[in-house]
């Protein structure tokens, strides 16, 4: 997602510390002293410096002296989630909402999202979009409808569901021939995520919704409308199941369609039902090998029902949020090592910032959906870059990364895994990547997905490195005294 324009700094007393040890030691904290190596015939997995035992996660806690070292208990990230939500734009407490909206408020949230593109769009076979493409994606808006006082509805996500841009699966694109990156797409919420209803489609087949962390258009098919106290209640009191594999799907059943081979991805927690009586199937099957779990569902009449499904042992979940240690944090991360990259949660994987955020809800904390968001929170640890910064600075910051930080450059989020080779090394969910070549030239490569890389020579441009943009570095942790 794109990324907001950098502030001024903020000079944080971490970075303050962490100056202050580099000019003492002299070097780089757990990196090696000798410069980066060129590119060379060894680099044989395709990227710069990169080597086979540098994919596994084990390898890289296996470097830490502390690698279970507990960063926040339950304690300490209950109250870093209710920093996010007091002090964050960009989360939205849905419990907070009036019960009727204005038609200025309902307006307003609309339009700042279904602004129509400046840039020429194509579609998939790489025609421009009409002009009556574009009215009909307008007019199905329905803006004039909006009346005077909306009446407020909650609903629960029952399918994983792309979130818009416009009611429509028109997918559009900036560039001809290039179809990864739909400029519709905004995001998207799992099954069990609660949602505000603030309006309907012209054509009565998309919902305009705000989550806790996004607000944009959902097929209605996906959400089963009901009462707050359902909604707000689904799945805050245990037992529960997280999700801790890159995803998970439900087991198939054919006698209920609506929660057959579900895909539920990392961070989703359901509650179990732990009183479900031994010998009773589930959709046709006994739940000795499964977890019983509730899951929404849409009936007929588009109410929100919650039925019993079966979460086989086989899928990777855990009875509760894994513990926010540096292991852990590479641990959850590798789990999406070579998945394809998708733009705003597109192609059923996720983009740079889903990737972060799935990755630290598997441990209960709560980050902002979007890159723009993410690096400039306030309930953060923050250290801001702006234009005056040198290089100086920036590298010395990047010396004291930890395992888990987050660099932000325009458009794009990396998560520190360790340093090695007189470099830092990120894992991040990428389009693109370049570096020089030992030749000098710019090499360019099309990752386009989960990767593994290391940050000093990945190149924005030909003459701007990715450290010469960091925009920002966040930090999930306690929070640093004012």
């Amino acid at each position: 997602m794109i990324l907001a324009s950098p502030c001024r700094p903020v000079r944080t007393p971490w970075l303050a510390r962490a100056l202050l040890l580099t000019l003492l030691a002299g070097g780089t904290a757990g990196a090696a002293d000798a410069p980066p190596p060129a590119a060379s015939a060894a680099d044989t997995l395709g990227v710069i410096g990169l080597r086979e035992a540098y994919l596994d996660p084990a390898f890289w806690a296996a470097r830490l002296p502390d690698p279970d070292r507990v960063i926040l208990d339950r304690a300490g990230i209950a109250a870093q989630n209710a920093r996010m939500r007091a002090t964050d734009p960009s989360i939205h407490d849905l419990r907070a909402l009036p019960a009727q909206l204005p038609r200025a408020r309902v307006l307003a949230d609309i339009q700042a999202l279904s602004r129509w593109p400046t840039k020429p769009l194509y579609g998939v076979e790489g025609k421009p979009i009409s002009e009556a493409q574009r009215r009909a994606a307008l007019a199905n808006l329905g803006l004039e409808a909006v009346p005077a006082q909306r009446p407020l509805q909650y609903g629960l996500v029952t399918h994983r569901a792309a979130l818009r841009a416009f009611p429509t699966t028109l997918r559009v694109f900036t560039t001809q021939g290039d179809t990864d990156i739909d400029r519709f797409q905004e995001s998207a919420l799992f099954p069990g995520d609660a949602v505000a209803v603030l309006h309907e489609s012209a054509d009565g087949q998309w919902l305009f919704i705000t989550s806790e962390r996004y607000s944009a258009w959902i097929e209605r098919r996906y959400v089963g409308i009901g009462d707050a106290e359902t909604v707000l209640g689904y799945g805050q009191h245990g037992p529960y199941r997280v999700i801790t594999g890159a995803t998970a799907f439900t087991a198939y059943t054919p006698e209920e369609p609506r929660v057959s081979r579900l895909q539920l991805d990392m961070g989703v927690r359901l509650p179990v039902l732990a009183d479900w009586p031994a010998n009773t199937p589930v959709n046709g099957q006994q739940a000795h090998a499964a977890h019983v779990v509730q899951m929404p569902v849409r009936d007929p009449d588009g109410r929100l029902a919650l039925v019993p499904a079966l979460l086989p042992r086989s899928q990777d979940s855990a009875a509760d949020y894994l513990p926010l240690t540096p292991r852990t944090l590479l641990q959850q991360a590798f789990k999406f090592l070579g998945e394809r990259y998708g733009w705003g949660h597109d192609y059923d994987t996720r983009d740079c910032s889903g990737f972060v955020s799935e990755i630290y809800r598997s441990v209960g904390v709560l980050v902002p959906r979007n890159t723009s968001a993410q690096a400039v929170s306030p309930a953060l640890d923050r250290i801001a870059f702006d234009a005056k910064d040198g290089k100086g600075r920036r590298e010395a910051a990047v010396q004291q990364l930890q395992v888990g930080d987050l660099v932000y450059i325009p458009g794009h989020v990396m998560v520190t895994i360790g340093h090695l080779d007189g470099r830092t090394w990120v894992i991040h969910d990428t389009a693109g990547g370049s570096w020089s070549g030992a030749d000098g030239t710019r090499v360019q490569a099309h990752l386009n997905g989960v990767s593994v890389t290391p940050l000093e020579p990945m190149m924005a441009s030909d003459t701007a490195s990715y450290i010469d943009r960091i925009t920002n570095i966040q930090r999930i942790r306690a929070k640093t005294p004012e």
